[in-house]
């Protein structure tokens, strides 16, 4: 049993091309507050300890200058990097403009995150209830185990009326664990039905209650050790492929493979929501208004 907090990682170094721009520190309330600042709220409720940001460098001041005022005093903050640059020099391609994914922003964690923890996107709100539950199973796990989670959404409920959108379609046996998890990188609504379209461009439909990852997992920090040996064998198969990514999903799918880890399959009550093209802003702020209404959350979050 640990009796030490556990951590919060935050997945900001995205580049936000399908919503055109910084969605990370972009505001939802006339208070300024990002999607960010309420999964930090939760977050610190719920019992967390530590929040490490993962950013690139070139929004390291802007980062600073927005949570630093607001989290000084509250909670321990560490920023990471994750640059294109930041793989073996052998696998270096200056042709490569974009990040190399979720995969491999977690494996720049690795010095910061000592606990067990989460790790989030940034421009998803994930609710109270799941930081909750999340927290509760942190605690209660073994560090040096490999007793992995997730916190799992159904499709129908994480879709953008406005695009398509990338999820992990997960396999739960029926002892509620994951044996499964496939990166689905476009899916969207058509003429009423969600459809997801593979490789070759070929559309099918998908089932709406289908359970899908939202990238908020709970790890102990044993999962770095999958990790760093599954990008060097990705980066040898990949290197050349300017678009090839490595996810959270891919580490995973190996950790199951393996037989030495499970990944438990969480559910919440919670509504998930969030950004992927401008056009979701301003639901997202009607939702948003809507919960401070409810006094869910306080309307000025860290005046505490």
């Amino acid at each position: 049993m640990s009796i030490n907090k556990p951590t919060l990682v935050i997945l900001a170094a995205g580049i936000g091309s399908r919503y055109g721009g910084l969605k990370q520190l972009d505001t939802f309330t006339q208070e300024g507050d990002t999607i960010m600042d309420f999964s930090i709220y939760d977050a610190l409720q719920a019992g967390f300890g530590k929040i490490v940001f993962i950013i690139r460098k070139n929004i390291e001041e802007e980062f600073k200058e927005v949570f630093n005022k607001k989290l000084f005093g509250k909670v321990e903050v560490d920023y990471v990097f994750q640059e294109i640059e930041y793989v073996p020099i052998k696998f270096k391609n200056p042709e490569r403009k974009k990040p190399w994914g979720t995969g491999h922003a977690l494996l720049m964690a690795k010095d910061a995150v000592k606990e067990n923890f989460a790790i989030i996107n940034a421009d998803d709100f994930y609710g109270k209830e799941a930081f909750e539950i999340i927290a509760k199973v942190l605690a209660d796990t073994d560090k040096e185990s490999y007793d992995f989670s997730t916190m799992a959404y159904l499709l129908k409920n994480t879709i953008s009326d406005y695009g398509f959108v990338s999820r992990g379609e997960c396999q739960v046996d029926k002892n509620g664990y994951l044996t499964d998890v496939t990166e689905r990188t476009h899916i969207e609504k058509i003429n009423g039905n969600l459809m997801n379209k593979d490789e070759n461009g070929t559309f099918a439909q998908i089932d709406e209650n289908t359970i899908v990852s939202m990238n908020f997992w709970g790890f102990t920090p044993k999962c770095f050790e999958f990790g760093s040996a599954l990008f060097d064998d990705f980066l040898e198969q990949n290197a050349n492929n300017i678009k090839s990514e490595f996810y959270i999903s891919s580490v995973v799918n190996e950790i199951l493979k393996s037989g030495k880890a499970s990944v438990k399959v969480l559910k919440s009550d919670s509504k998930w929501f969030g950004i992927t093209y401008k056009e979701d802003k301003e639901i997202v702020q009607e939702k948003i208004e809507k919960l401070i209404k409810q006094n869910i959350y306080p309307s000025k979050l860290w005046e505490l």
